[in-house]
């Protein structure tokens, strides 16, 4: 038998005319294209929320622990900071980066309203942490709020789309934190004479001023000098004027003079100051806390 030829048919035409426009589009995709992008972003963001948590972390650890209901919220803070810098990267999820861009814009929504009413009766001071911590949430929301948008399911370029708004929004929030930290709430300052008293607090005899609120001495002071000015002052309001004694306090009393002119109060030497994070008389939360350059401690009365 005769070797059978393989039948060929010729074609004059493809049979699929947009097989090519189809592999052309497929290689150039916006899916395929924006994942090392959208990884990128990401490991950026995570990195600022690492870094903002290591600042919340640092004014945990040297005062805000002791202030009731801050403590704690700072705390949760520090966690959910660290949580999320290390699921956004590890999972890829764009739901992970959108919680962390929400969770730094709602970071720094909670330090404007601290700086501007207070929150739980504490009012926040401007200090140089405070604000490198907003302008890092102000970038993690933006590198996170674009890291998450193209996962977003059904929405095609929403990234390209929300640029505009983003770099709007995080512009408002950079305006509104400067103008929070430009015009810091003055705090108050106890002036004029003032009965120092003996007052039982925790079970321990302390002295307090003529409202019953703790004082304290700071360690870095000496008998003649005070070195807690700026913000330091803020938290630890100096008691201006010149003292006299009440009951129960045996103490020597005295005054130093402050750079500004005024007269400071002293106890044995030691000028005096109330502390913002003791919202009612009967607290003592400044004590042994090291906070604004130092160590400070409330004022036992003995004798």
């Amino acid at each position: 038998m005769p070797a059978s030829k393989a039948a060929s048919v010729p074609l004059s035409k493809p049979l699929n005319r947009r097989s090519r426009e189809h592999v052309v589009t497929s290689m150039g995709s916006h899916e395929g294209s924006s994942l090392p992008r959208r990884s990128w972003l990401g490991i950026v963001g995570a990195a600022l929320l690492v870094a903002s948590g290591a600042i919340h972390l640092d004014l945990y650890l040297t005062g805000y622990r002791t202030i009731p209901t801050i403590g704690p919220l700072f705390l949760l803070q520090v966690i959910a900071a660290f949580a999320l810098a290390v699921a956004i990267p590890v999972t890829g999820s764009w739901v992970a980066a959108a919680a962390g861009a929400g969770f730094a814009i709602s970071t720094l929504g909670g330090y404007l309203l601290s700086l501007w009413v207070g929150l739980f009766g504490f009012t926040e001071v401007r200090t140089t942490a405070g604000i490198v911590a907003g302008i890092i949430d102000v970038a993690a929301f933006a590198t996170l709020t674009l890291a998450a948008a193209p996962g977003v399911p059904y929405v095609k370029d929403l990234g390209r789309r929300l640029l505009p708004a983003v770099a709007g929004a995080s512009a408002i929030a950079l305006v509104l934190l400067f103008a929070a930290v430009a015009t810091p709430k003055t705090q108050p300052v106890a002036t004029g004479p003032d009965v120092l008293k003996a007052r039982t607090v925790a079970g321990v005899n302390l002295l307090t001023n003529a409202s019953g609120l703790t004082l304290y001495w700071f360690a870095p002071d000496s008998t003649t000098k005070s070195v807690c000015y700026g913000s330091c002052a803020a938290y630890w309001p100096p008691v201006t004027g010149t003292p006299t004694a009440g009951p129960g306090v045996t103490g020597t009393l005295g005054t130093i003079t402050r750079t500004d002119g005024t007269r400071q109060a002293t106890y044995d030497g030691h000028p005096l100051y109330t502390y913002i994070g003791d919202s009612a008389p009967g607290t003592a939360s400044g004590n042994n806390i090291n906070l604004n350059g130092g160590l400070w401690h409330d004022v036992p009365i003995t004798g």
